[in-house]
């Protein structure tokens, strides 16, 4: 796999074959309920955003085509505070490629509730780390490192803390910033408690899931699907680790919302023992949804 050497080894080569960015960002803007606001301002704010996120350079790794990360960024306007400030979400969705399949895990999909910035078309989007110039191009970094973070996790055991510190100094500099989700007092589920959450050493079972999950469980599934799905029932305990330090933990609640489906199909062809371990762990852990995992039993 060419991205396990890419995270294995700090700089990758200076030359030969065709380099790109390390993002592949599909990034899509809609504004249904917004009236009175020309809708050519979110054509061009897509673009702007898309250009933004995959012309940048966001590691010191040199990347082949086929190694981009890929993801979705879906920016939803709801409210025009003004003809150049919105309100709206933001849906994350990074899915990972599974080794020698077509498959694609679905890492994480999260909406941010809490998105508002002001965008004026043909406005120069520029970032500098440490600094915060304007909540959009935060945002966009922030989530770009977070993806990153997350996409690095997957393939070797903390593998993405430098992106989360990165993630952590969008934060930091933004602490200033009257838009929401900064601070760590606006809420609990933010962008503040979802890095922090990922950089504190009580959690980092959750970061050891994302390696155990993702490298030795599915990637073995398409040569041993009995040793790789075994993988995936003991690295579930890490979720009851977490749960029982804390249960409520946004991050918690991310992996498994973003996760359930998955976990569900990948043990209807399980041991009853397996089944069982899987069920008892889930149904601790996710109980607004316990009943839904019985459906590996039908």
């Amino acid at each position: 796999m060419k991205r396990k050497l890419l995270i294995l080894v700090f700089s990758l080569m200076a030359s030969g074959g065709l380099l790109a960015q390390e993002m592949l960002c599909h990034i899509r803007v809609q504004a249904p309920r917004v009236d009175g606001i020309d809708k050519t301002v979110f054509e061009t704010l897509q673009t702007a955003a898309f250009e933004f996120v995959n012309n940048n350079k966001w590691t010191n790794y040199n990347f082949q085509i086929e190694e981009r990360i890929e993801c979705t960024f879906l920016i939803t306007i709801n409210e025009a505070v003004s003809s150049d400030e919105f309100k709206g979400t933001m849906n994350v969705v990074l899915q990972r490629p599974i080794y020698r399949t077509d498959y694609r895990s679905p890492v994480i999909n999260l909406i941010d509730q809490d998105i508002q910035f002001r965008y004026v078309p043909h406005q120069p989007m520029e970032y500098a780390e440490n600094s915060y110039s304007n909540n959009l191009t935060s945002l966009l970094a922030y989530y770009t490192y977070l993806v990153l973070g997350l996409d690095f996790d997957t393939y070797s055991l903390e593998g993405g803390s430098q992106f989360y510190d990165k993630a952590r100094s969008v934060v930091n500099a933004a602490q200033s910033s009257p838009m929401p989700g900064w601070q760590s007092f606006q809420s609990q589920k933010n962008r503040y408690h979802l890095v922090d959450n990922l950089q504190n050493a009580s959690y980092k079972a959750m970061r050891t899931f994302l390696y155990e999950y993702h490298r030795k469980g599915l990637d073995v599934m398409s040569e041993d699907e009995s040793g790789g799905r075994n993988m995936i029932s003991n690295t579930l305990k890490n979720f009851k680790t977490v749960y029982d330090k804390r249960p409520g933990l946004y991050i918690l609640q991310v992996f498994t919302e973003s996760k359930r489906d998955e976990i569900i199909n990948i043990f209807k062809n399980a041991s009853p023992a397996e089944k069982n371990s899987m069920l008892n762990i889930m149904k601790e852990v996710d109980p607004a949804n316990g009943s839904r995992y019985e459906v590996v039993n039908k």
